[in-house]
């Protein structure tokens, strides 16, 4: 694929940058509920990926897999998959094609992800800039971590093409067709890509939240 040219700017400028949170795949392991509104630390789980994504970006949007009223107090624009089960790349399909035109990027997060850094679309930005590259994503104890990840706009045609005419559904599917760079993240506790896929998880990052919020209120003290 053709480099993308640096862009004009700060890159700690939001203003281009727009932003999709993942919400719309099955909770099959959590019993069949939607996992984005489960409670979490005394919230909704998504609300916790709200707060934390909210300011990094100049608009929010939500993957869903059909629209749903159980996500109007989020006050999000919802973006419905074209098809069932369609995967990850409609979600991201759909909000590139919603996307201001004034934005460049697309922040890509998924919902079950309460630890998400605050700085993702920052250091993404400057990777992807620095490389040259259409988008970056994230790497985390040797891991990639692809919903993660920032997208260029230029990459609009080789996805829906991936998408509509390869059908390809998964992440790692297009990243064989695509360049992204990548971002090392250093570690730290709670991990910043925890990812909630079942309960035993769900209780965990319950437990880390509330130790997180013992730690604030003593160092407040």
């Amino acid at each position: 694929m053709t480099p993308v040219n640096p862009v004009t700017g700060n890159h700690r400028d939001r203003a281009e940058i727009s932003g999709v949170i993942l919400a719309g795949g099955r909770s099959r392991r959590m019993g069949g509920e939607t996992k984005a509104l489960l409670p979490l630390g005394g919230k909704p789980m998504l609300r916790h990926v709200i707060d934390r994504v909210r300011p990094q970006v100049a608009e929010l949007s939500l993957s869903v897999e059909y629209p749903s009223h159980s996500f109007d107090p989020f006050g999000l624009q919802q973006l419905p998959d074209r098809k069932a089960d369609g995967g990850p790349l409609q979600g991201l399909l759909a909000a590139l094609q919603w996307m201001d035109p004034a934005c460049d990027w697309m922040l890509l997060v998924p919902c079950d992800a309460p630890f998400v850094p605050g700085d993702l679309a920052q250091q993404l930005h400057e990777s992807a800039v620095e490389a040259g590259l259409e988008g970056a994503l994230a790497r985390y104890a040797d891991e990639i971590q692809p919903t993660f990840s920032l997208w260029h706009r230029s990459i609009l045609p080789a996805l829906e093409h991936a998408v509509t005419a390869s059908g390809l559904s998964g992440f790692k599917q297009f990243l064989r067709e695509v360049r992204l760079a990548e971002r090392d993240w250093p570690p730290s506790t709670p991990s910043p890509f925890f990812n909630i896929n079942d309960q035993e998880a769900l209780r965990e990052a319950g437990r880390l939240i509330n130790k997180i919020k013992e730690n604030q209120h003593a160092q407040c003290e």
